[in-house]
């Protein structure tokens, strides 16, 4: 980008000075601001970004010394830099309390054009490299901005796909591929010693007859609101997965006993089978319907087909002898 034209203030309380100033900086190819006391002078600094201010010292009220002071001590001005032009002052003294005061540089009167002219054709390069610099800084600043963004936005679809790609779009609840995952995971950790747990097969009993008489929508809330309550009965540690259709499963952690894994699936059976009032559009529907749940233990050495087998066998079991009903295989 290409840094704006520079700009140069003189400060001087003689307005013959100022005319002759502003015929000597006629190409110097920048924009030449006037002032004619400290004052005004402070004033143009604080609306004016400059890349040099040429300040007379001698001046009435308040002097060139006091004018550099109160610019270098100012957090947005203290990088700019000033040139006196004096008649006076020229020794070893007040040159080190000008510099002191902030000044990089003196220029004596009467001026030699020649050494105005070099003098501000450096500072004015030196304002249009870091011009170039602080733009090119700026562009890197919101370069890396946009990156930042862009990594965390792929960061964040990545997660939303493999959210999509593992979890159960109706119910949210995990889904097969998830399950297996931390299945056979919770299986590796059982079989060294680490933990113990219950695998529970739940299949709905009446979910037919309430997709095929309401239609599908009816359906959907319905497994949505079985998967709530599913999800409300279990612990943070246990996993509830929904296998497809109308077919859930628990991974109980913690549950190494028959009669604990008989009891947590009880309970679950008994949500299952409180009543329902389905929302469907602006009709509220009744619904009843139960479940019939396959629970089994796992034991070191188990295999995930071979786990799986067994809680889907006992879930079969349970429908044949009633439906409504746990059994632990």
């Amino acid at each position: 980008m290409k840094p704006t034209r520079p700009k140069i203030l003189v400060v001087d309380d003689t307005p013959a000075n100022l005319v002759a100033m502003r015929r000597l900086l006629a190409r110097a190819e920048a924009d030449v601001f006037e002032a004619t006391s400290g004052n005004e002078a402070l004033a143009l600094c604080l609306d004016h970004r400059f890349a040099l201010v040429l300040l007379d010292v001698n001046m009435p009220e308040m002097d060139g010394f006091e004018v550099a002071e109160l610019i270098s001590e100012n957090d947005h001005l203290s990088e700019t830099p000033i040139i006196f032009v004096t008649a006076a002052y020229a020794d070893d003294i007040n040159r080190i309390k000008g510099y002191s005061a902030g000044a990089v540089d003196y220029i004596a009167k009467p001026i030699n054009d020649v050494i105005l002219q070099s003098k501000v054709k450096i500072f004015l390069e030196l304002y249009r490299a870091r011009a170039l610099l602080q733009d090119a800084l700026d562009e890197l600043s919101t370069r890396n901005r946009q990156l930042t963004d862009e990594v965390a936005e792929r960061a964040r679809m990545e997660q939303l796909v493999r959210h999509q790609a593992t979890h159960d779009a109706l119910t949210g609840l995990p889904n097969r591929l998830l399950f297996r995952e931390r299945l056979e995971g919770t299986i590796a950790e059982g079989n060294s010693g680490g933990t113990t747990f219950a695998l529970a097969y739940i299949d709905i009993d009446g979910f037919k007859a309430v997709n095929d008489g309401h239609g599908h929508a009816a359906g959907d809330e319905l497994l949505k609101a079985i998967a709530l309550r599913i999800d409300a009965r279990t612990r943070g540690t246990d996993t509830v997965a929904r296998l497809g259709g109308d077919e859930f499963a628990v991974l109980l952690h913690d549950t190494g006993d028959t009669t604990g894994a008989l009891a947590r699936c009880q309970a679950l059976c008994d949500a299952i089978a409180e009543p329902y009032t389905l929302t469907v559009g602006d009709v509220r529907l009744p619904a009843r319907i139960g479940a019939s749940i396959g629970v089994t233990l796992f034991h070191p050495g188990e295999a995930y087909d071979e786990i799986v087998a067994i809680a889907d066998g006992a879930m079969y079991e349970a429908k044949r002898s009633g439906k409504n009903r746990c059994v632990m295989a």
